[in-house]
């Protein structure tokens, strides 16, 4: 008999109430970070019909407009009037944000367990995947989810199909063969905020031309392959008219859509000095160097860290038996090459500039953009020449 599995994953637009608060979270981060480099920031958003509210702790030098950051950040998403899914000019905004915990501060300022560096912001575990099914080095299913989100995007900004509006979402399903190999797509859904003048059936025909077609490959399709495409029928009602948003509520969608384990942790609206955030991006920079290096065809990382502490606690790899070391020598190979110091993570991947926004929407892992430095390729020679000297002293 022979075994296949599939494995399901989903993206969703900028448009969706989650993502809307990721967003204003992250720009709010890159606000105080373009004045303040040194800003610590922790901003969470929640968002409902007609409100807004930015919460957290924020210590900076910076001066910033919370309010205007929320609308200008609301209006380039796509929502202006209540027919859109909510209403910017008339709704509120409630701010609520004071200075870090002079508590926490005092273990991230001076690691006094390491000649005063930088300590970690907070304890925790976070975790880094890398695989070689594509050349992003990702998962195909949230590759192919990530990818139909965006031309629903690209098709409603740059008004190709003029009915759509900005939330909308994407699942895609991906059959495995017995060796985990990616050999077909299953299933597509897709589900798109639309006006009330368009008709499902020419709706559904656009998206299947406009967006599936132009999305998934064809070989991956195949009689078989199961595709919806709005089926509920109707979706006018969207945006925060529909659904309350929070921000940090689309981690899987953030990372590998569920193929890696995740440690709980949001990311949007942390400065880098919260391990949440820089700790992943190290663990995927590092695993993405481990798979593109050969070591292996499948590599999760995990880190952990303790408040105040600078040097992790644990790293933790698994290579799901793919590696060509064993788990227990590439972390080592790890630990001798990468320096995983809050601060050290922090200028090894810029993590001071405000770039922080462009991460909050379809997956902070497998861009392409130069400002993604934690998908650098360039720790694959170092890690050949590692292995190289460990075979030769075997």
């Amino acid at each position: 008999m022979i075994m296949k599995r599939v494995f399901t994953s989903e993206s969703v637009t900028t448009g969706h109430p989650d993502k809307i608060c990721d967003q204003v979270s992250d720009a709010v981060l890159d606000a105080c970070l373009a004045q303040d480099p040194y800003s610590r920031v922790a901003c969470e958003v929640a968002i409902n019909t007609g409100i807004v509210f930015v919460m957290g702790e924020i210590t900076t030098k910076a001066t910033i407009d919370i309010e205007e950051i929320v609308r200008s950040t609301i209006k380039e998403i796509g929502y202006q009037e209540d027919r859109d899914g909510f209403a910017l000019d008339t709704c509120q905004i409630l701010v609520s944000l004071k200075e870090q915990s002079s508590d926490i501060a005092q273990g991230v300022d001076e690691d006094w367990h390491l000649d005063k560096a930088i300590g970690a912001g907070d304890q925790g575990m976070m975790f880094g995947y890398a695989c070689s099914e594509t050349e992003e080095l990702m998962p195909l299913p949230i590759v192919l989810s990530h990818q139909l989100t965006q031309k629903l995007e690209f098709l409603r900004k740059d008004e190709r199909l003029t009915y759509l509006r900005p939330d909308g979402k994407a699942q895609v399903t991906v059959e495995y063969d017995q060796e985990d190999n990616p050999i077909r797509v299953d299933t597509i859904v897709i589900s798109t905020q639309h006006d009330e003048t368009v008709e499902v059936k020419q709706l559904r025909k656009d998206i299947m031309q406009h967006v599936v077609k132009q999305c998934i490959p064809f070989h991956l399709i195949d009689e078989e392959t199961k595709i919806f495409i709005n089926p509920t029928g109707r979706f006018v009602i969207g945006g925060p008219n529909g659904d309350s948003g929070l921000t940090g509520r689309k981690i899987i969608v953030d990372t590998y859509g569920g193929m890696a384990r995740h440690g709980g942790g949001a990311f949007s609206g942390k400065d880098a000095t919260k391990v949440d955030r820089s700790g992943a991006y190290a663990a995927r920079y590092i695993a993405k160097n481990v798979v593109a290096a050969g070591l292996a065809k499948k590599c999760e990382i995990q880190l952990a860290y303790a408040i105040g502490v600078s040097l992790p606690v644990s790293i933790n790899v698994n290579t799901f038996g793919t590696g060509l070391l064993l788990d227990e020598q590439i972390s080592d190979v790890i630990s001798e090459l990468f320096c995983l110091t809050p601060d050290a993570i922090i200028q090894l991947l810029n993590l001071r500039s405000p770039m922080f926004q462009k991460t909050a929407c379809y997956g902070h892992f497998g861009r392409k953009d130069t400002l993604f430095s934690w998908e650098r390729t360039d720790m694959v020679e170092a890690i050949r020449s590692y292995q190289a000297s460990l075979v030769q002293a075997v």
